[in-house]
């Protein structure tokens, strides 16, 4: 009988909570201050209805959890948090080329920003609702 090597999850090729705190971190304060994002006027006021700090937790902890890691997501879901704000594939763009940003920033090797970009694509029906 051979065995079989567990690949390493995209949680622990990431290095874990501790590395992906800083990037969501980051990535927050991108999107938060977006002007192409905050020209939305739902967006602007989300933006501003929670204190950062408590965003970057659930965002946090979607991440983990996503990727492989122990944690779980305690937010609400994507459609319920987004349907409001009329987010538009304008918008979206913006939004990934924050997240882009801020991958490069952090020196994310490229395969593991391939999978990060497909989950987080794979968001898109429920987060984008308006029209450009």
């Amino acid at each position: 009988m051979t065995d079989q090597i567990k690949k390493p999850s995209l949680y622990e090729r990431l290095g874990g909570v501790f590395a992906i705190a800083p990037v969501v971190d980051d990535f927050i304060d991108r999107v938060m201050n977006d002007p192409r994002l905050n020209a939305n006027p739902a967006v602007q006021e989300a933006h501003h209805r929670v204190p950062p700090s408590g965003f970057k937790y659930l965002v946090t902890e979607q991440v983990c959890m996503v990727t492989g890691g122990p944690q779980k997501y305690s937010g609400r879901s994507m459609v319920d948090s987004h349907r409001h704000l009329n987010i538009t594939p304008k918008e979206w763009s913006a939004f990934m080329d924050d997240f882009q940003q801020t991958l490069d920033k952090f020196k994310v090797p490229s395969q593991e920003q391939s999978e990060l970009k497909a989950i987080v694509n794979s968001t898109y029906g429920d987060i984008v609702f308006g029209k450009d």
